[in-house]
C-alpha cells in the first residue's frame, strides 16, 4: 500500500518541476523586460514620437503666412521630387559624403596598420591621431574656417610662403573649390575613427598565420591582401556604412563653415531641410524631405543591421 500511495507522487514530481521550471523562467524574462522598459519608454518618446509626427505632418501644408495645418497627400513629396533643386542638392550631399567617406579610408587604414606595428612611443602617436576626433565638432569647424581665411589665414599665408601661390585662394567663398575644402575638414576629423575601428580589426589577426605567410615567402603586400584583409573585410564594411550614414546626414561643419553658400554650392540635405523648415517655415514640405532623405539612409541601415547580424551567424 506504501509502495503503491508513494508510485503516482514520485511520477508527479517531474510534472510539477517543468511547471516550476516554466515559472520561473516566465518570472526571469518579465523580470528582464522590466528592467529595461524605462529605456524602451524613453527610446519611444525621443526617437519614435519624432519620427511618426514627422511622417504625419509630411501629408500636410503649413503654409507660414496662415495658421493650422492643410492636407495635400502626396503633394509634399511630388514637389520635392520633381524640384531642380532637389537633385542638385543630392549631386552636392553625394559630392560631400562619398569622397569624404573614401579619405578617410585611405588615411585611417595606413594610420592603424602603422600603429599596429608596435613601433617606438605609439602611445602618444596614438592619442595624438585621435585628437581630431575628439575635438568638438564645431570647435573644428570655427578653427578650419579660421585657417581657411583669405586675408589671415594660415593656410594660404603657408601656400604663399612656399612661393606656391601669388594671392589668397577663396577656398570657401568659391563654388567650386568649397565642397573640396569642407571635404579636407570632414576627413580630417574623421579618418581616426576609421583608425581605431581598423586597429580593433587587426586585434582579431592570428599572429600564426600572418608568420607562416612570411615563412611561405609572401611579401608585405600579400600577406595584407590574403590574410589581414579577409580578416577586416566585416570591419571595414560596417565601419563604411555608418561613415557613410554619419556623412550623408551631416550638419554641423558645412553649416558653420558656409551656411550652404557660396550660391548653394555647397547646400546638402541636411542644410537644406534647415532652411526649408526654420527660415522658409513650411514644416510640412521640411518633414516630407526629411521623409525621403530617411527612407534613402535606412537602405544603407538595412545593409549595416545585415553585415552584423552575418557577422554574428558565422560566429
Amino acid at each position: 500500500m506504501d509502495h503503491a500511495g508513494r508510485g503516482p507522487a514520485v511520477r508527479a514530481l517531474p510534472g510539477r518541476r517543468g511547471a516550476t521550471k516554466g515559472r520561473s523562467r516566465a518570472s526571469e524574462v518579465a523580470a528582464d523586460y522590466a528592467y529595461i522598459l524605462p529605456a524602451l519608454a524613453v527610446l519611444v518618446f525621443v526617437v519614435g514620437y519624432p519620427i511618426v509626427y514627422t511622417l504625419v505632418l509630411s501629408f500636410y501644408e503649413t503654409p507660414p503666412s496662415l495658421p493650422g495645418r492643410f492636407w495635400t497627400g502626396l503633394g509634399n513629396y511630388r514637389t520635392i521630387l520633381t524640384s531642380a533643386e532637389f537633385f542638385d542638392v543630392t549631386l552636392n550631399t553625394v559630392y560631400w559624403a562619398l569622397p569624404s567617406t573614401i579619405l578617410a579610408f585611405a588615411l585611417g587604414i595606413p594610420a592603424a596598420l602603422a600603429l599596429n606595428q608596435g613601433l617606438p612611443g605609439q602611445g602618444i602617436l596614438r592619442g595624438l591621431l585621435l585628437i581630431p576626433w575628439v575635438i568638438s565638432t564645431v570647435t573644428a569647424a570655427y578653427v578650419w574656417r579660421w585657417l581657411y581665411h583669405a586675408d589671415f589665414g594660415l593656410v594660404n599665408g603657408f601656400l604663399m610662403q612656399l612661393g606656391l601661390i601669388s594671392r589668397p585662394i577663396l577656398f570657401l567663398d568659391s563654388p567650386t573649390l568649397v565642397i573640396p575644402a569642407l571635404i579636407v575638414v570632414n576627413v580630417w576629423k574623421t579618418f581616426p575613427f576609421v583608425m581605431v575601428m581598423t586597429l580593433a580589426g587587426l586585434q582579431t589577426v592570428p599572429r600564426e598565420l600572418l608568420e607562416a605567410a612570411a615563412i611561405d615567402g609572401a611579401t608585405a603586400v600579400r600577406r595584407f591582401w590574403h590574410v589581414t584583409v579577409p580578416y577586416l573585410r566585416n570591419v571595414l564594411f560596417v565601419t563604411f556604412i555608418l561613415l557613410l550614414i554619419s556623412n550623408l546626414e551631416h550638419f554641423t561643419i558645412p553649416w558653420l563653415m558656409t551656411g550652404g553658400g557660396p550660391a548653394r554650392a555647397s547646400q546638402i540635405w541636411s542644410i537644406d531641410i534647415y532652411t526649408i523648415a526654420f527660415r522658409s517655415l513650411q514644416f510640412g514640405l521640411a518633414s516630407a524631405y526629411s521623409t525621403i532623405v530617411f527612407a534613402i539612409v535606412l537602405v544603407f541601415a538595412y545593409l549595416y543591421v545585415r553585415a552584423l547580424t552575418k557577422e554574428d551567424t558565422v560566429r
